[in-house]
């Protein structure tokens, strides 16, 4: 195999001020062992960073973007992680190319992608964890009982001009998307500059109504 080119290496400002604060409250959710996959992890810097504290755990980085599975690559071989797998092509919207996995992150991609993509994202989660496994989203949202907040009305505008198929989601949508699936919505942290955590757990069954049941 061709060793990464340490030259592909992609850095996101964004990534640096809130990996830490992701990973305070996301590492303690996460299982003793087994295979995290992260669905759309762009350049690679979460995953990295949460592979070195996380050693027990085996990490499965995805992104449909060559360029980023490349700087995904470069950082893992940067950082001479061995709990770091290669990267995966995979467009949340579309076929999966991994089995059952322990949890799943998915960062930053819900306002960025077309709709489709959350219904992908929430239909493979729920076909692929375990019982009480967790999906872990992170990002802005709309909330019909809270002021959103200026910067975010303003950020929702800008995405929406790139692409109209962008835009922040209703929490609401998402959480009944998610519950279709198996998924219920456990916690629901704040986190810096008006991002959401969002803890998501499969159920055992879902009832013909799609209702998770407990």
């Amino acid at each position: 195999m061709t060793a990464p080119d340490l030259d592909a290496r992609r850095s996101a400002p964004a990534t640096l001020k809130n990996r830490g604060p992701i990973g305070d409250l996301l590492l303690p959710l996460l299982p003793r062992s087994g295979t995290v996959l992260e669905i759309a992890s762009g350049t690679g810097e979460h995953v990295v960073h949460f592979a070195r504290r996380a050693p027990h755990l085996v990490f499965q980085p995805s992104d449909p973007s060559p360029a980023a599975r490349a700087s995904i690559a470069a950082w893992t071989a940067a950082e001479g992680l061995a709990n770091v797998r290669d990267p995966v092509a995979l467009d949340a919207a579309g076929e999966w190319p991994v089995g059952k996995v322990d949890a799943i992150i998915c960062i930053n991609m819900i306002h960025i992608s077309p709709w489709d993509a959350t219904v992908g994202l929430m239909r493979g989660a729920g076909t692929r964890l375990p019982a009480d496994g967790i999906l872990f989203t992170y990002g802005a949202h709309l909330r019909d009982d809270v002021e959103t907040a200026p910067s975010n009305v303003a950020f929702d505008a800008d995405l929406r001009r790139q692409d109209p198929r962008f835009g922040l989601r209703h929490l609401a949508e998402v959480a009944a998307e998610a519950a279709k699936n198996g998924l219920v919505l456990a916690r629901v942290e704040e986190m810096p500059a008006n991002n959401l955590s969002l803890v998501f757990r499969k159920v055992a069954t879902v009832s013909p109504r799609g209702v998770p049941v407990p």
